[in-house]
Parts: C-alpha cells; structure tokens; sequence
C-alpha cells in the first residue's frame, strides 16, 4: 500500500510527465467563403489558457494563404500552422500583424520563412516594448512560452486594397487602441477582422489606449457593409453589433472617470465604482476595469485638475 501511495505522489508532483505536454488543440472554425477564425476564449491571459484569448484567422486565397494575427506564443503560432494544413495545402503568402500587444505576435517564430506585415507604428511598438512584453507573457503563462522570442514584423504597409486570388483586402491604418491599429476588410466576403478596435462579449482592454481617438476608430468601422465581423475579443458576429457594445462601453467609461476626477475623488475611489448591469455579462469585466481606472486615471485627472504654479 505505501508504495502505491509512494508511486502515486511521484505522479502528482510530476506535471511534466502526469499532464502531457501542452497543447493548444487549436480547431479553425469555417466563418465565410475561404475564411476560417481560431476562436479564443473571453478571459486574462493565465496559466490554464496558455494566453489563448485571441481570435486570429487566415483566408485561403487562389494566390495563396493569408494569415491574420499569429498568437500568443511560438507553441500557438506553429500549433496555427499545422492546423491550417489540415484545411489547405497551399502555401502560405502573408502573415498581417495588428497592433502591437503581446497575443497578436509572439507567434511570429513560426511564420518567419514568409512576409509578416504591420504598420509603421505597430513595428517601432514591438521594437521598443516586445522585449518587455515577452518576459512579461513568460511570467504570465510559463511554459506555454517556452522557445518563444520576439520577431518583429519584416514588412510597413499602409492603407490600402490589396488583391490575393478572388479576394480583395482593404487595409484599414487606424490609431486609438493602441498607436497603430490595423483592420483588414474583405471586400469579396464581407468579413471585417476588426483587430483590437472592436471587442464582442469581453470587456476592452485599455493599456496604450486613447479613448476619444479609439471612438473614432469605430466611427471609421461603422459605415462598412459587414457580413461576419471578427473581434480579436470574443464571440464572431453576423452583424456589427459589437462595434455599438465597444463604443457604450469606452463612452460610459470615460465619462464616469471624467465625471469622478472632476468632483474631486482619488483613483480609490474610482477603483470602486459600481459597473452598470447591462455590462455584467462582459468577460474579465472587474478585472479589466480596475486596468483601466489604473491606465486611464492618472491622465484624466492631471485634465481635471491642472496644476497650478
């Protein structure tokens, strides 16, 4: 008996050996005529989801594959390629980059034989930060990193339509979630991967963020004739119902903590306002609006309350 007991310790204190190795178990979901999105889910990044929250996709062109965002990690981003050959053999063409956040690129190990796009901001972002971002993902996720380093993206694009096969790609450049933000619209399918400007279900995150210009963001997104709208946070949509859902969020947010700052209360304060219910049933929500009082209040209030010499 003690050494079954004895052998069943060495198996809990094993993990390694106990739990398997790691794996994302990555299954692309089929949104739209060649178009295919890995759904992440609507949480923080953690141990359990190895960073996992991200929606990126790829659209299997007659010119090749075209991938949107490459993961949180070099496991998730070669875990995305071989589930991309389950769908296609074709080759692919072009990874597109986002912004700048960690989820969105630290993938980029696995695509490095091929062409990875971002704009001019998002590339100078991941220069400067990309090395803190990585070690910060490592203390966040562990092992899920391991082997993971920072590539920056190869390519600057801007706005513009490009053509790959039958689909027609418009390049959005936009700034307000982070300094450079990049939406890509299919004008072929209607498919709007909408990057960080929008996010479904989950509440935004806010640390480059610049609220006034990210509600302009979402003005430009507005007026497109979406089909399947693609959030790089929570549930796809067949509507745009979400870009409504990120603008009442962003619009209550700012203006409560304005509101606040003005009367005179201190980030306390505000770390312990009450959330209206109609945004209770947004993924993380405590946890990424006591973020933002701690990203967004030092600027509000310097705003409200301007220093007098």
């Amino acid at each position: 008996m003690r050494a079954l007991l004895s052998f069943l310790l060495i198996l809990v204190a094993a993990p390694g050996w106990a739990a398997g190795p790691l794996i994302y178990g990555l299954k692309p979901t089929q949104i739209a005529p060649d178009t295919y999105v890995f759904e992440g889910t609507r949480e923080h990044f953690t141990r359990a989801n190895g960073g996992n929250i991200l929606n990126p996709g790829f659209i299997v062109t007659g010119d090749g594959v075209i991938v949107i965002q490459s993961g949180p990690s070099r496991r998730f981003g070669e875990e995305m390629r071989a589930a991309i050959r389950t769908v296609t053999d074709k080759p692919i063409r072009k990874v597109f980059i986002g912004n700048l956040h960690p989820d969105y690129w630290l993938g980029n190990q696995a695509f490095a034989d091929v062409p990875i796009a971002a704009l001019p901001g998002t590339i100078e972002g991941i220069k400067a930060e990309g090395k803190g971002m990585t070690e910060n993902m490592y203390r966040l996720v562990g092992d899920w990193m391991r082997g993971t380093e920072p590539v920056v993206p190869t390519e600057a694009v801007y706005g513009s339509t490009v053509v790959y096969g039958s689909h027609r790609l418009r390049l959005i450049p936009l700034e307000g979630h982070t300094a450079a933000d990049l939406a890509i619209y299919d004008e072929t399918t209607r498919v709007l991967f909408a990057g960080g400007v929008v996010f479904s279900d989950r509440t935004p995150t806010t640390p480059h963020a610049d609220i006034a210009k990210w509600l302009k963001e979402l003005d430009e997104l507005e007026p497109l004739d979406v089909a399947v709208l693609v959030p790089n946070h929570g549930r796809v949509r067949r509507d745009k119902t979400a870009i409504a859902q990120t603008r009442d969020w962003l619009t209550w947010l700012d203006r409560i903590l304005r509101e606040r700052a003005e009367a005179g209360a201190d980030m306390a304060d505000a770390l312990n306002l009450p959330i209206p219910d109609r945004f209770q049933s947004l993924g993380v929500l405590h946890e990424e609006y006591q973020r933002s009082v701690a990203h967004l209040w030092p600027r509000i209030e310097r705003a409200a309350l301007p220093r007098v010499n």
